[in-house]
Parts: C-alpha cells; structure tokens; sequence
C-alpha cells in the first residue's frame, strides 16, 4: 500500500518530464509512493518515455491517457488512478530535491486534513538551484506545481471543476471549496521544488497567451464564487481596473508590446514594458470575458 501518489498531468513536454522523473527516482527517506503521469494528449515521445522509465528508474509508475486537452480532467484522471492516502501534484517541468516528499509526507501528520505547500523557485535552469528564503513565502491555498492533499478530502468536494478547460484558476477554486470542507492550509518549507523557466520558453506571445486565457477563466470562477477573497484574488475589483486604465489603457498595449520586444532597449526598460503589456491583456481581457458571459451559472459564496 502507497501511502503517497504523485500526480502529474503533462502534454507535450517528455524533455521536462524526464527530469521531474529523474528526481523522483533520487528520493531519499520517502514513504512508500507511485508516481501517477498523465498525458494530457501528446504527441511527442511522452508514452515512450514513461514505458522506458518504467522498466529503468526503480519507481512504481503509471500511465494514464486523457486525449482533450483539460488540466483539471487529467489530473481527475490521476487521482482516481492513485492508490495512496495522500495525493502529491507537481507540474512536469519542476527538479524535487530528495527530501521533497519526506517533507510531504511528514506535513500530514497532524489531527486535522491538510493542503500542504512548499516553497516554488523558479529558475532558468536544471543546473540553477538556489535554496529557498522568506522570498520563497507563499500564501496561495492550492497550487497544482507543488501541494498535497488527502485523497479522501480531493474526492469528497468532488476534484477539479472541469469547466475551467483553459489556462489557470482550476486549482484555486478547488482550493476554495477544500478549505469550506475545513481542509487547512500548512507550509511545509523543506518541501521545496524548482520550477524551470528557461527565458527562451517564456516568449511574449506565449506568456500573452497564458495571461488571457487566465483572464477567461478568472471570470469564469468570479461566476461560480464571487466572494471578496475571489475578488481580490482575480483583481477583479473597482481600484485595480481604475489602476490598470491609467498604466495601460487599451491604447497603449501596442506601444508597450513593441517595447517589450525591441532588443536595441535596456533590459529594465523591456521588462517594464513587458509587466505593463500583460497587465493590460489580463485586465482588457477580464473586463470583456465579465461583460460578454460564459454561460457558467453564478454561485454565491
């Protein structure tokens, strides 16, 4: 019997997930775990890869299949696959050091059913590993690149809103219903990861995308809870749309855009411009998704 199940959904990204792999094979003073991978539609060499760890890395691995693309869907898919009392989601493109989930592990200990997170430092590189600091500090209830919860609680609440099928939200609105289950939070700091960001994966055009699809979904959970706490989490209230007006109209995403991308500019001047861009797409993009509906039936807290 595992007591832990690694969850982790993917698409696309085999290069990656053999990392997250490697490190998981390099666990030390770990519970009994599975590892639990879920392709979420690829076409690359992810199956392969999974079959040949398998056979090599010593792990207790899984393969699930899930064709449509939908995070929340695969990582359902995951979980009702698991076999241990203690679900652990990771994102494929992360490095555990080896007391990772010893530190899981060792947070669920208590009288009381936890969401336990750990510190997330993302880094450009595999060969970049910093330890972490009070930087390092989250206060985000549920995030799928690093937390661990009870199976039983996961299944109770009923798992991931599916609905939420583009980029982002899905974890914090399962989040919020955990915590009305009375599901508490704990930090677990020795349970730290990193999160690999390599600056030529983190275009414009594709952090753009990211951030609208984030956009659409905000709204669609501002629909489905739209308490203060949701509110101020989707910055979906009256002074950040004044604030973002001012710093980035409409207008100005163009101008701020071409800054953001002329290489002949200063690194900071980019960078600026770059933050402003994004904070105009997400607000621009959350007003209009508000405005125009999704037919996501409203709950109210």
């Amino acid at each position: 019997m595992k007591e832990l199940s690694v969850v982790i959904a993917t698409r696309d990204r085999a290069t990656f997930l053999g990392r997250a792999l490697d490190s998981l094979a390099a666990q030390t003073g770990a519970p009994p775990f599975e590892v639990i991978v879920v392709d979420n539609g690829s076409s690359d060499g992810t199956r392969a890869l999974v079959t040949e760890r398998r056979a090599t890395s010593g792990l207790a691995l899984d393969y699930v299949y899930v064709a449509e693309p939908n995070r929340g869907a695969a990582r359902n898919a995951g979980v009702a696959a698991a076999g241990g009392a203690i679900v652990v989601f990771i994102d494929d493109d992360v490095f555990a050091p080896p007391d990772f989930l010893a530190a899981h592990g060792g947070a669920h200990g208590g009288v009381f059913p936890v969401a336990a997170s750990g510190p997330i430092l993302n880094v450009p590189s595999y060969e970049a590993r910093p330890k972490p600091t009070v930087l390092n500090y989250s206060g985000a209830f549920f995030c799928t690149c690093n937390v661990s919860v009870p199976r039983a609680s996961f299944l109770a609440v009923g798992g991931f809103d599916e609905r939420f099928d583009l980029y982002g939200w899905e974890d914090t609105e399962l989040g919020l219903r955990l915590r009305r289950f009375d599901v508490r939070r704990a930090f677990a700091w020795d349970a730290y990861l990193w999160h690999i960001k390599p600056p030529r994966s983190e275009t414009l055009e594709v952090v753009e995308g990211k951030t609208r699809e984030r956009a659409q979904m905000a709204a669609r959970l501002l629909r489905k809870d739209g308490g203060l706490r949701t509110k101020l989490a989707t910055g979906a209230y009256a002074v950040n749309f004044i604030r973002s007006s001012l710093l980035a109209p409409r207008w100005s995403l163009p101008l701020y855009r071409r800054l953001a991308t002329n290489a002949r500019l200063p690194r900071i001047v980019r960078g600026i411009a770059r933050g402003q861009f994004l904070d105009g797409a997400y607000t621009t993009t959350l007003r209009r998704a508000l405005a125009e509906g999704d037919g996501t039936p409203r709950v109210r807290s």
